[in-house]
């Protein structure tokens, strides 16, 4: 159960490293496309450097006027 715990903690953090480097951390602008970009990106893990680019497109509806 320690190794499993310990590669899941080790895959999350190599993900976070590669949304760093992606540069998804510098920008001011948050909508739902960028969270989700940045989720999956962490989430993906080492598969970051084998060539996965995953990312998120969603369009929310606009409110009435």
């Amino acid at each position: 159960m320690r190794i499993a715990t310990l590669l899941v903690v080790l895959w999350l953090v190599i993900g976070f490293v590669a949304a760093t480097q992606r540069g998804y951390f510098s920008g001011s602008d948050t909508n739902c496309a960028e969270v989700g970009s940045v989720v999956l990106t962490v989430v993906a893990g080492p598969l970051n450097y084998l060539g996965a680019n995953p990312r998120i497109e969603c369009d929310l509806p606009q409110p009435s006027t």
